[in-house]
């Protein structure tokens, strides 16, 4: 991985600037988002009193409102497009938009399957749905209890991490008895 390019906020509103006043994604470095996280990093961490510690949190602040600004704008101009062009995108934002072609896929399914009378296809993603494996973590204690894939389950001691169907999981989330833990591949 390159080194990342020196950022300030001109820089920045200027990359947002051209970002707004065209129609089409535009060619950014690809390491921009790097260079702001460690351009933010660096001023958080710098450690001033009074009037130079107010500057600082109001140019965190400015950096942080462009850069949200800028990614917000690159995501939706691709969401509003029939086919996802991920032509210009950085990594971090093809990864945010995978999530929409895996939602645009699955729609059709459902759909092709109802209007083609497939109900076996539609059980099977319910069935998938319910079972799949999500991986919690307890935030207090909780009884055995039988899972939508009709398996033992528990006793859990609060901090205890243990993969759980999904329908269990969402109950557990809803009521705070558990949150839901990504890992890492």
């Amino acid at each position: 991985m390159s080194e990342a390019k020196k950022i300030d906020v001109n820089s920045l509103y200027s990359v947002l600037l051209r970002e707004v006043e065209n129609d089409s994604v535009q060619e950014l470095d690809p390491e921009l988002y790097a260079s702001i996280s460690d351009y933010v990093g660096k001023l958080k961490s710098e450690g001033y009193d009074g009037i130079e510690n107010k500057i600082k949190n109001k140019l965190v602040e400015m950096i942080t409102q462009i850069t949200t600004l800028l990614l917000k704008t690159r995501i939706e101009k691709v969401i509003e497009q029939k086919d996802l062009d991920f032509t210009n995108l950085l990594d971090a934002e093809k990864f945010i938009l995978e999530s929409q072609q895996d939602i645009r896929e699955r729609k059709e399914m459902i759909l092709s399957a109802t209007l083609n009378g497939r109900t076996k296809v539609l059980e099977s993603v319910s069935k998938k749905h319910k079972t799949k494996p999500i991986t919690v973590r307890f935030l207090q204690d909780f009884d055995q209890f039988v899972g939508a894939d009709f398996t033992k389950y528990g006793p859990f001691k609060t901090e205890d991490i243990a993969t759980i169907p999904n329908e269990n999981a969402q109950a557990l989330i809803a009521k705070n008895i558990s949150i839901k833990l990504h890992l890492e591949d």
